[in-house]
């Protein structure tokens, strides 16, 4: 059941972000007198798949980590101490690919 479940959201989520990319080509092909698009969706989208993919990587890794800790409460320091140091790294890479999707 679960595994079904979790199929039908993903495939629903694959489903929105095809249609809205497919929906972006078609309204942005209509150009303004300045050459640009009327309607660009790209930065915003490309943000937007910043974030998302940041906030499940480290809800992940905080999921893995508190699991782990609970099982093994006597190496719960040094699994906090690597959990940090992941979840620096990711967000040191999301504000790096922000910066690169907000350039114009």
């Amino acid at each position: 059941m679960i595994r079904s479940l979790t199929s039908f959201r993903m495939l629903s989520t694959l489903a929105a972000v095809l249609v809205t990319v497919l929906c972006a080509n078609v309204a942005s092909a209509q150009e303004a007198a300045g050459g640009r698009s009327l309607i660009d969706f790209t930065t915003p989208f490309s943000v937007g798949l910043v974030v998302i993919g940041a906030a499940y990587g480290i809800s992940k890794l905080a999921s893995a980590a508190y699991e782990s800790m609970a099982r093994q409460p006597e190496v719960s320091g040094s699994i906090q101490t690597a959990m940090i140091i992941a979840a620096a790294l990711i967000e040191g890479f999301t504000f790096y690919a922000l910066f690169i999707c907000s350039q114009k």
